[in-house]
């Protein structure tokens, strides 16, 4: 799990500082198969396709897959270069409560819609871009804030 120093897109304001939401990704990974990082700060880049470039230096034998939710899809056509991100980058949306209708007749849904494949053929995404799949799964209404707040009073 990639953690974000910040979204050129949002808002810094509201937005839990950088440490926390690296300390709650990697409570939620189990250090083994999911690991969370803060790689994007130390290699100094903003936006997710400067991330990947040096990240497929870095790493040449990886297969990376991108999790994103639907709200991601629905807002990629957004984000610098997401062409080049698609095409470069296997992905897998997961669902998201009052994204899912919208993002799935979006954009980037349409534009990529030829390189759409079944969940059932999730497990071959990797290195197989341009390819995504929209993942059925169960969904939790709660928004990342709310998770925060609800994750400090089982701490306290």
């Amino acid at each position: 799990m990639l953690v974000s120093p910040g979204n050129p897109l949002k808002p810094r304001r509201g937005m839990a500082p950088f440490p926390d939401r690296l300390a709650g990704a990697r409570a939620l990974g189990d250090g083994r198969r999911i690991l969370a990082t803060g790689i994007e700060a130390a290699l100094g880049t903003r936006y997710t396709v400067d991330t990947l470039r040096l990240l497929l230096r870095r790493f040449p034998r990886a297969r990376f897959v991108w999790l994103m939710g639907a709200d991601i899809l629905e807002q990629l056509p957004h984000w610098r270069r997401w062409i080049d991100l698609a095409r470069n980058l296997s992905f897998a949306v997961l669902p998201r409560p009052d994204y899912n209708h919208r993002a799935l007749a979006g954009q980037a849904a349409k534009r990529l819609r030829p390189f759409r494949r079944q969940a059932s053929q999730a497990a071959l995404l990797p290195g197989r871009a341009p390819a995504w799949v929209f993942v059925p799964a169960p969904q939790n209404t709660m928004s990342a804030t709310a998770i925060r707040e609800a994750g400090k009073g089982a701490t306290s």
